[in-house]
């Protein structure tokens, strides 16, 4: 998925369908002293000091603003060297790539930039995308710049209210492009989805979340969690925005869950049950809803688990690691929008929660207190279904 690439009229015009462009040429320039590292302590004439040559860091980290604070004048005295009025300070996205011959290429928002993304839904080419389609940004890239083995790279960009900064100066003199396209898609990810992951990193907001049963579901993350987490972290009751999400999810929205889950092999052989239960939540009945989907879901991992183990079944716990690891080795990361070990702590202290039997203290959220006829009836609410339901659509994303 291309964001910036094409962004003035003449571009797009120009372009054909599918073609990806820069949007201008760079700045060339000759007899410019590569960089190699930033110093990340104060050190004195001849006295050995760290340098870190490569990283990745938002403007929420200290480190970043020293690290800019230097950088701006050194580009800027290149700049003028080579006359030319363009600066860090008024650009969106600056690319240095420092080419061997003290040669360099500074592309100030001239690259056309590619976001890899990974979506709910499949897509053909020149369907339009919207953000509630995207599941995960895995890599951030410039793929009409020719960026050598031999090269170093600065990239430095701002999204929202935020900046990202990478680099990586190439010490092993065998440039990892693809760490640093990964590098650059998860400053994008975090800054761009910064309440997202705030709910997930601040303790009491998350602990809050689980216990009235929310997580930022794949399904949720860019519509309805953003206002769940501001109700949470107020403290706010969420009645009535649960009941606005039930009706949000009675009629197509479900139903192209169900689609997302039949094209997976280990949902399939369940296929009447889930469909079954769909047609339930649709009718507006969470009881049948809730025994058939928190019933299932060890059913389904268990299945992608002997999938991934041929031959081989697993006990709770295990299955829960394999799900958090499926979900890890898919993204390629551990923090991505799939927030894979924070949905770890979901399940174990929300649908696989333990309860009380002598206490009576089984809800309708946990499996186990389902599973053993101890949830309170009048814990089987709508909003319970629908928290069961996308609790198995985020293991469609995992497995």
């Amino acid at each position: 998925m291309d964001e910036r690439a094409g962004r003035p009229a003449e571009q797009a015009a120009a372009g054909r369908l599918g073609e990806v462009r820069n949007l201008k040429e760079p700045l060339r320039l000759d007899n410019v002293q590569s960089m190699d590292g930033f110093v990340i302590e104060t050190v004195g004439p001849g006295t050995p000091g760290r340098v870190m040559t490569a990283g990745a860091l938002t403007s929420d980290e200290p480190l970043f603003h020293r690290f800019v604070e230097g950088l701006e004048p050194a580009v800027r005295q290149i700049l003028l060297n080579a006359g030319s009025g363009l600066s860090l300070r008024h650009t969106d996205v600056a690319l240095l790539v420092f080419k061997p011959g003290e040669r360099a290429e500074f592309w100030f928002d001239a690259a056309a930039v590619t976001l890899r993304c990974t979506v709910k839904r499949p897509v053909e080419m020149a369907t339009v995308v919207f953000e509630h389609d995207i599941s995960d940004v895995t890599g951030m890239d410039f793929p009409m710049v020719e960026i050598g083995p031999a090269d170093k790279v600065l990239c430095l960009f701002r999204e929202g209210w935020g900046f990202g900064l990478a680099f990586d100066f190439n010490a092993s003199g065998n440039l990892d492009r693809e760490a640093f396209v990964k590098a650059l898609g998860r400053l994008h990810r975090v800054l761009r989805y910064r309440a997202q992951y705030g709910a997930v990193t601040n303790s009491t907001v998350f602990n809050a979340l689980v216990g009235a049963g929310w997580f930022p579901f794949v399904e949720i993350i860019h519509r309805e969690f953003k206002e769940l987490a501001a109700l949470v972290e107020a403290q706010v009751d969420l009645t009535a925005t649960e009941a606005g999400m039930v009706k949000a999810f009675s009629g197509d929205r479900v139903d192209h869950m169900l689609q997302r889950w039949l094209e997976k092999p280990h949902f399939q052989a369940k296929a009447d049950l889930l469909k079954e239960a769909v047609s339930q939540f649709q009718a507006g009945k969470p009881i049948p809803v809730i025994k058939i989907i928190l019933t299932e879901i060890e059913g389904v991992l268990q299945d992608a688990y002997r999938a991934a183990n041929p031959g081989q079944g697993a006990r709770q716990k295990e299955l829960l690691r394999f799900a958090v690891a499926s979900a890890e080795a898919r993204a390629g990361d551990s923090d991505t929008l799939l927030f894979p070990t924070a949905f770890g702590e979901y399940l174990n202290g929300h649908t696989f929660a333990n309860f009380d039997p002598t206490a009576q203290n089984g809800t309708a959220g946990s499996r186990h207190a389902v599973g053993h006829g101890a949830a309170a009836q009048e814990t089987y609410t709508m909003t319970r279904a629908l928290q069961a339901i996308l609790t198995l659509d985020q293991l469609a994303f995992y497995t």
